[in-house]
């Protein structure tokens, strides 16, 4: 057996380095629809404690526990 040409080499390394750049490309979508939907629940989040500062700053809808 002969080794490898240093073209049939470069063509693995190419192989090799595709295959990693999609796998790569991958985690990046993945990540990117986590941070999509992160970025709406805050926003929903925000959204709701904002409503709830409001109807606090009325005295509205919160009483104090019995034991204060």
């Amino acid at each position: 057996m002969t080794e490898p040409s240093r073209l049939d080499q470069i063509e693995i390394k190419l192989a090799h380095l595709e295959r990693a750049l999609i796998e790569l490309n991958d985690v990046v979508v993945r990540q990117q629809r986590e941070i999509e939907l992160l970025t709406a629940r805050n926003r929903q989040l925000k959204d709701q404690l904002e409503g709830l500062e409001a109807g606090g700053a009325s005295g509205e809808g919160f009483e104090k526990p019995p034991h204060y």
